[in-house]
């Protein structure tokens, strides 16, 4: 065994769980729960915590937003449309010769129906008075776990931190951070994946994710949640992980939303509001998903997916892919595995400069491009055509100063819908992470209205980077600097 090893192994013993017969929630003759005693995990005052936030404003006025998310898109098309429609140029003609390089404004449209549909349907959450009538799924271990490579070492005792207190919440929860060789820390609950340990496909983040799996021997009634080296998440969210695991029986993996607004926000304008996008695909297309499919159509993210161990031995973290989250959850359902949504929020950090941007952008789309299933081929496909999309943009508007030919309104109908709802979702990403800071009214609404024409920079941002990604494929994974 190796002194790297021995570290582990002693770590493994340390927080080991013990017998108990205390807690009601497990059966009495093999009931278990962590010896908190023996954790490296102490309280931490209230005053000086950093996993702050607002979930719960954040998760009821979603819950009740749905109506005005319908009023807004459709509204934002209409005005778009016809009131503004004669002004710039629309004609009631079914074809001119402005069509052709117009056409590729119509390729997001797939994206846009998509995001409205989800947008538009109530975002469920749960009514924690029918818990109470309700039998508990038995839960002997949630470990939270903060996965990095460990070479950042101020990341890693901020996450440490932020979650340790955690473990006083319940008597299930265990606070961990996974790290590679040689980068481990003393006086933390840090599990150290070996130079030495190999696997037969997987490298880097899924290589120490397999080791980990490995080495915890995860049963059904274990739970992992997975974050990565920026992210925090609040008590009241891991409350509602607990809700999830205890009562969503039907489903074995799930996850949240993620905001990007735990540092450094609004530190830089475009990368900002380039995220934003994201917190409105989660509340859109995502909320679809684990809301209403239960199946992971549009894949999964890496970071807040909670997974219980039969999942976690099923699927395992062999995998070997650049996105190994996607890939991970399209073979849990292969198997059989179906995904539920957790009412909850994480909150990470955008990219600090243009080359990590485009770098993770671009490991995103060639990663899940190359997956070996039907459905990733298909969306990257999609994402692909945005490019089309751009450059039908940039060619419409210089051949708009020198033809001044109007737009059939069929079309015009069509590509406004897709400025609405692509708007929208970058003013609702930026008015829930305002909310969630606690920002000024007057700070809040300055700042949507200052969105709007980032949404422009955001988008030429993001086909740049799959073009990038098109042109110049990463030939290993990328770890970008936050």
């Amino acid at each position: 065994m190796t002194l790297m090893s021995a570290r582990v192994a002693n770590m493994r013993d340390s927080v080991a769980v013990t017998p108990s017969e205390a807690y009601v929630d497990f059966a009495t003759d093999t009931a278990t729960k962590p010896d908190l005693k023996k954790s490296l995990a102490d309280a931490t005052p209230d005053d000086a915590r950093t996993n702050l936030g607002n979930t719960w404003w954040v998760m009821a006025i979603l819950g009740h937003l749905w109506v005005f998310n319908i009023a807004a898109i459709l509204g934002l098309t209409y005005l778009k449309c016809f009131v503004m429609g004669p002004v710039q140029g629309y004609e009631w003609v079914l074809w001119n010769d402005s069509c052709w390089w117009k056409l590729g404004l119509l390729m997001p449209l797939p994206y846009t129906l998509i995001c409205f549909i989800g947008i538009a349907l109530p975002f469920k959450t749960p009514n924690p008075a029918k818990y109470d009538s309700m039998k508990k799924r038995r839960l002997d271990n949630l470990y939270i776990l903060t996965v990095t490579k460990g070479d950042n070492r101020e990341a890693v005792q901020r996450a440490w931190n932020a979650h340790k207190h955690l473990e006083h919440m319940h008597p299930a929860v265990r606070v961990h951070v996974l790290t590679d060789e040689p980068y481990f820390f003393e006086g933390i609950n840090c599990y150290t994946c070996p130079k030495n340990f190999s696997t037969t496909h997987s490298k880097y983040k899924a290589r120490a994710l397999e080791w980990y799996r490995q080495t915890m021997r995860f049963s059904e009634y274990d739970w992992v949640l997975h974050l990565d080296e920026e992210s925090v998440i609040d008590d009241e969210s891991v409350q509602r992980v607990i809700d999830f695991i205890q009562h969503e029986k039907e489903f074995h993996f799930g996850q949240g939303i993620i905001l990007y607004n735990q540092y450094k926000y609004w530190s830089n304008w475009f990368f900002t509001v380039a995220d934003a996008l994201r917190v409105g695909d989660d509340v859109s297309r995502f909320a679809l998903q684990y809301g209403y499919f239960h199946r992971p159509v549009f894949g999964a993210h890496g970071s807040f997916l909670l997974t219980n161990g039969l999942v976690e031995n099923a699927v395992t973290w062999d995998l070997g892919s650049l996105t190994e989250d996607y890939q991970f959850a399209m073979k849990a359902w292969d198997h059989g595995f179906r995904c539920g949504k957790i009412c909850g929020i994480i909150r990470e950090q955008s990219p600090l400069d243009l080359v990590g941007f485009m770098k993770q952008r671009r490991r995103w789309y060639v990663g899940v491009r190359r997956l070996p299933m039907l459905l990733p081929k298909i969306w990257t496909f999609f994402w692909t055509l945005g490019l089309l999309s751009l450059a039908s943009f940039i060619t419409s508007t210089i051949l708009g100063f020198r033809f001044h030919i109007g737009t059939p309104y069929w079309m015009a109908l069509l590509t406004d819908f897709n400025f609405a709802t692509f708007l929208y979702l970058y003013l609702i990403g930026i008015f829930l992470q305002d909310l969630d800071k606690r920002v000024n009214p007057l700070l809040m609404l300055a700042r949507l209205v200052i969105t709007v024409p980032l949404t422009i920079v955001a988008s030429f941002l993001e086909g740049g980077s799959v073009l990038y990604g098109i042109l110049f494929p990463p030939a290993d994974f990328d770890v970008i600097k936050k």
